[in-house]
């Protein structure tokens, strides 16, 4: 895949995630206008916290299955026979880890303190089983550049997902209350918006999954023992590279849920708060998903190249580019954007720029950690992971009881800070890359200078439109400057060089 490719495709990928994501998104200024009390805010919270959990417990599900699937499809295996082999392996434990958890339901439902509802715990396992299920036919759309497909099934399931959203928090209430006694209005009142909310994620997988008939129809049980061993060797860092990451990805909601010294009602509230902010880094977090979808494969599929150093220098200066422009679109533009969440909900705004900052040096991270994935010294991503997992787990357990959210954005910031800085100067050792690293510290500090020189605006006046406009002209002037410095470069790119050139 070419460089040109890759871009192409993570067009197709952005374009996929980005609509899936932003139709997902969706949901949060629809969840947080609806669940504007203070109870809205405690159930919200609690999805968030079981959202959170599935994400934890989905790495142990498929315990890096997804990336072994890139990794020795492009090392010469039968591919059909490493698909059988993948898919045959996760079907195993997720009926082995289903049972598991569905076994212990009760008292998982008492430590989340969900209000005595174990059937949540049992619909999050079968979110996850399902979800499970679908990673090696999504890795085999990526695999064979299959991205419209890829697209088309993802935003699929989000549709199906807004859909029941609104109709179970939204359009319910009307009906029951012109039907007070009728048979739905009985089943209805069994549930609360948090059990909603999980059906209509568990009805996105399911949906989602059927889409992928094609994919897995062919799956027939049985696989190769000596190729599993192979596979087994090389994912079982992936748990805890994986374990690690969700760690630093969602154990802060736990833990504010948790270790905030506040009432439990008012504790899932923050936790409802926080989630609904952090997905106002947005931008970011679209441009690292859609680069991921892509640059996988790519990555593997470049390793042999001679070339393969500098190719990889080339794609991380403009991966730094573009999420310096998201940081600036979401934090110049922060008066915009706060209506994407309730008001009820905007108190936790402060911690918006924090959480960019820290998704940005996870990208870069994401970017960086290709030398040990191709260089098979996956124990070294894990000791950075738990490095970063230790990072997490000691600030909020100190900072939170009195920070709150706060001390979960820092120590995110920190977490993902230090796996950048340690993957950098350890992957220049086991598989030097020569990247432009002055040009693209210069590159983030002027982001970070026209942040700060934003601020400086916002603590001068309250009028929006002099924001808005300051916030015009900064974005304008990183712009300008990356014109200015990638000119040549951008000359020979298709569409924009024309464009130059005039």
């Amino acid at each position: 895949m070419s460089l040109k490719k890759l871009a192409g495709q993570t067009v197709w990928y952005g374009l996929s995630n980005i609509g899936a994501r932003f139709l997902n998104y969706i949901l949060t200024p629809i969840v947080t206008y609806l669940l504007h009390t203070q109870a809205g805010q405690a159930e919200y919270g609690d999805y968030s916290v079981l959202m959170a959990a599935i994400a934890f417990v989905n790495v142990v599900y498929t315990y890096g299955m997804e990336t072994a699937y890139f990794r020795f499809s492009s090392s010469g295996e039968n591919r059909e026979k490493l698909f059988q082999t993948a898919f045959s392996s996760l079907f195993v434990t997720t009926i082995l880890f289903s049972a598991i958890f569905i076994l212990f339901r009760q008292r998982i439902d008492i430590f989340l303190g969900l209000d005595s509802h174990p059937e949540y715990i049992t619909w999050c396992v079968m979110i996850i089983a399902i979800d499970t299920m679908a990673a090696i036919p999504f890795a085999r759309l990526r695999q064979e550049e299959r991205p419209r497909k890829y697209a088309f099934t993802k935003v699929a399931g989000i549709f199906v997902n807004i859909f029941l959203t609104l109709f179970f928090i939204y359009c319910s209430p009307y009906y029951i209350a012109a039907h007070p006694g009728g048979a739905y209005a009985q089943w209805y009142s069994q549930y609360n918006n948090t059990g909603f909310l999980l059906m209509a994620n568990l009805a996105q997988n399911i949906i989602t999954f059927l889409l992928l008939w094609k994919e897995w129809k062919v799956f027939r049980f049985g696989f190769d023992n000596v190729l599993w061993k192979k596979i087994m060797i090389y994912t079982s860092p992936m748990i805890i590279v994986g374990l690690g990451g969700m760690v630093n990805e969602t154990i802060d909601r736990i833990m504010l849920r948790k270790l905030l010294p506040v009432s439990e009602e008012l504790a899932k509230g923050a936790v409802g708060i926080y989630s609904a902010n952090y997905k106002l880094a947005i931008f970011i977090t679209l441009f690292i998903q859609a680069f991921k979808m892509s640059a996988e494969p790519f990555f593997f599929n470049q390793s042999s190249d001679k070339n393969a150093p500098k190719t990889y220098a080339r794609v991380m200066k403009w991966f730094v580019i573009t999420l310096c422009l998201a940081f600036l679109f979401t934090s110049l533009y922060i008066d915009v954007w706060k209506y994407f969440v309730g008001r009820s909900y905007r108190n936790g705004l402060g911690v918006v720029p924090i959480l960019l900052a820290a998704n940005l040096a996870l990208g870069i991270y994401y970017n960086l950690s290709v030398w040990y994935k191709i260089t098979d010294k996956m124990y070294l991503g894990m000791f950075i992971t738990l490095v970063g997992a230790v990072i997490t787990l000691v600030l909020n357990y100190a900072f939170i009881p009195t920070y709150g959210m706060y001390a979960c954005a820092w120590a995110t910031l920190a977490a993902y800070g230090s796996m950048m800085v340690i993957s950098y100067f350890m992957g220049q050792r086991y598989f030097p890359v020569p990247y432009a690293t002055k040009k693209l510290i210069s590159y983030i500090v002027v982001m970070l200078a026209l942040f700060f020189t934003e601020k400086a605006v916002m603590y001068f006046t309250d009028i929006v439109a002099i924001r808005l406009l300051a916030a015009s002209v900064l974005m304008f002037l990183f712009l300008r400057l990356v014109f200015a410095v990638e000119k040549k470069e951008l000359s020979g790119m298709p569409v924009i060089g024309k464009w130059i050139k005039q």
